[in-house]
């Protein structure tokens, strides 16, 4: 079958990230044949070595890719298109779709919530004006939901590469990193934070030393106004009490989950990166990106009341107050202080979590089903 997924980047990397890693899935274990239609090909080229950021049409790991411009041109529409994060799709593509002799399925990917309302929202159709129905597809974190994207065997090579311990050495002196026996080791990948000096302090100050890995992006720039540093630069390293910063580069996605594999505490940022860090493994933070009216808080509280279940009182109490805390861009340091104590248990928690997780039906594999039982009802 053909899927048309379209995408437009919002958030740097975060939207092109997903579907990426979703049309690389359908193509790699369900055979299917996908268009992913961009309308930044520099972002998409970022995390996919080797690709043209100025080609119109190229192919990637048996994905087609096409630059979905605003003069758009007529192209026969797949048997599913996926519109993802209501990207709005083309009038003439729309228009080609209800005049399709064969019926199309057309699903509105949402983004990934924990929120209550997903259940009773996700796979319901919207009847268009003109006569096309839109499917809702929600991922989420529960059954009745349409579950979380995970290749196939992507937990069995991180818990491989976890228990490697000269496999994680080989792959982080790739990236220049050499860890300090005992040192923790921290990533942060980060929207703008008025918090991070609060934590960073924290960490100089700690008894014991860590080291924090950054890919370059936003966050550099609190970064730099708190070394007092005109700017900084892949490779640089600084030294503060008992925190070391290094500065990585931009690193495409396959390397990105090892480094997350790798590290002891994951702080990342909007929804791909903090998927990929659900899987490492290990206690993470989320920086989640802000809506208007603070609608995103009750995406973080949702997520929070689920990820925090099975702890103690006191570790979920230090959990919750550290997102909220480091979403507020207040108070960081205190709360990182007090999370500490409880480092046990969040770790075997956020392994736990992962499996939990992990037996669920992946995202594409729902998408496929809901495809295949959509047909059968269309016949």
């Amino acid at each position: 079958m053909k899927w048309d997924i379209f995408c437009r980047v919002v958030d740097n990397y975060g939207d092109i990230g997903v579907t990426w890693r979703l049309a690389r899935q359908l193509v790699a274990e369900h055979g299917q044949a996908v268009r992913l239609w961009v309308d930044e090909m520099a972002a998409f080229a970022q995390i996919c070595p080797g690709a043209d950021a100025e080609a119109v049409r190229q192919v990637r790991e048996g994905v087609e890719l096409r630059l979905w411009t605003g003069d758009w041109r007529s192209s026969e529409p797949g048997d599913v298109v996926i519109e993802a994060f209501g990207c709005d799709l083309p009038a003439a593509y729309v228009a080609a779709m209800a005049v399709r002799p064969t019926k199309v399925l057309w699903l509105n990917l949402e983004y990934l919530s924990a929120e209550d309302w997903v259940e009773g929202c996700h796979g319901l159709p919207s009847l268009q004006s003109n006569g096309l129905q839109k499917f809702f597809f929600f991922p989420g974190f529960t059954a009745g939901s349409g579950g979380l994207l995970r290749e196939r065997e992507l937990l069995n090579e991180c818990q491989a590469f976890q228990a490697d311990a000269a496999a994680r050495a080989d792959f982080l002196a790739g990236l220049g990193v050499r860890q300090s026996p005992g040192a923790r080791l921290i990533s942060l990948f980060a929207y703008e934070n008025a918090g991070l000096a609060g934590w960073l302090e924290a960490l100089a100050a700690d008894g014991s030393p860590s080291h924090l890995l950054v890919p370059e992006g936003r966050i550099l720039g609190d970064l730099q106004t708190w070394l007092g540093m005109e700017r900084l630069v892949a490779g640089d390293v600084r030294q503060r009490g008992q925190l070391q910063i290094q500065v990585l580069p931009f690193i495409e996605q396959a390397q990105y989950d090892r480094l997350l594999w790798c590290c002891d505490f994951n702080a990342v940022r909007g929804e791909d990166s903090f998927l990929r860090a659900q899987w490492a493994g290990r206690p993470l933070l989320w920086h989640i990106y802000q809506q208007e009216q603070g609608a995103h808080w009750d995406k973080l509280e949702a997520f929070l009341a689920l990820y925090t279940q099975g702890l103690s009182a006191e570790a979920a109490g230090a959990v919750k107050r550290l997102w909220r805390s480091w979403n507020a861009g207040e108070g960081v340091g205190e709360s990182w202080q007090a999370l500490l104590p409880h480092w046990a248990a969040l770790a075997e928690q956020a392994d736990n979590w992962r499996r939990e997780q992990g037996a669920r039906i992946d995202l594409a594999a729902a998408l496929v089903q809901f495809y295949r039982n959509w047909l059968s009802y269309a016949a």
